[in-house]
């Protein structure tokens, strides 16, 4: 099976190397552990202080202060897979979200068929983004005493529910094609070529009409500019219950790792005691 190789990078950031490092390990263990089983992927996440550190290859994820303008972008000139992260309070949460969909989607261009959420529609194509329906912070998880995101299982395209079936690696999502709270789930119709979104950004579930894709690239770096701002804001005032248990995980972990480290040093400061002579 070939390697994906993923690479955490800062770049214009106040982010300090050492975070980077520890958020890297962290998707790494989701990615072997959790991800790669489900969705028959391999891949490495390493971490790198600057963007000239990377090797040939691997497919950057590039953590800044501001992505505003550049947010929704996933190839580069070349069309080779790469992701933009704003450095702000849930990044390890986006890092997790921008990592596994370019995993099981590198180039944003894969669909797969199903019945339209829409009852004046029949057989659409739905795009691969294994994040999105589950994407708020309620959702999410730890690993490492870091808050990961939540991510669909190949049988969420199934025609029906079936009891038993995981549809999601927490098991919030509960049913085929399901769009949890601050989520969204996009398809074309091959009837009207049209581009429509299942979004559950406020109380109410609504269909939205994006139109006929009329511009080059990824179709997943398209439909994600459609909705990046709606989808952000919805993130950004979700979650609070889900934060507070998430920052004593964290603080937790920090404490555990503190006192391992010291552990340590001391275990190492008596097996060298006198090494000098």
């Amino acid at each position: 099976m070939l390697v994906r190789h993923v690479a955490l990078v800062v770049e214009k950031s106040k982010v300090k190397p050492s975070e980077v490092a520890r958020v890297a390990a962290a998707l790494q263990k989701q990615v072997t552990r959790d991800f790669a089983p489900i969705w028959q992927v391999k891949a490495t996440v390493d971490s790198f202080v600057r963007l000239e550190d990377v090797p040939i290859g691997y497919w950057p994820v590039i953590v800044m202060d501001n992505v505003e303008d550049a947010a929704g972008y996933h190839d580069d000139e070349d069309g080779q897979p790469f992701a933009l992260v704003e450095f702000e309070r849930d990044w390890p949460l986006t890092a997790s979200h921008e990592v596994l969909e370019m995993l099981a989607d590198p180039f944003g261009r894969r669909m797969i068929a199903g019945q339209s959420p829409s009852h004046a529609q029949g057989r659409v194509a739905f795009l691969v983004e294994v994040c999105d329906p589950s994407e708020d912070a309620d959702f999410g998880y730890t690993v490492n005493g870091f808050l990961v995101s939540d991510f669909y299982t190949p049988e969420y395209f199934d025609p029906k529910k079936i009891s038993g079936t995981r549809y999601s690696y927490t098991g919030a999502i509960q049913g085929p094609r399901e769009v949890l709270k601050g989520g969204y789930l996009s398809w074309r119709d091959p009837v009207t070529k049209k581009w429509f979104q299942l979004q559950r950004f406020s109380s109410k579930t609504r269909i939205v009409n994006l139109g006929a894709k009329a511009e080059s690239g990824s179709l997943r770096a398209w439909v994600d500019r459609q909705t990046n701002k709606m989808s952000r804001e919805a993130m950004s005032t979700g979650g609070r219950e889900a934060r507070k248990m998430f920052k004593a995980v964290r603080t937790a972990s920090e404490k555990a790792t503190a006192a391992r480290a010291t552990e340590l040093r001391a275990h190492i400061k008596r097996l060298t005691k006198g090494t000098k002579a």
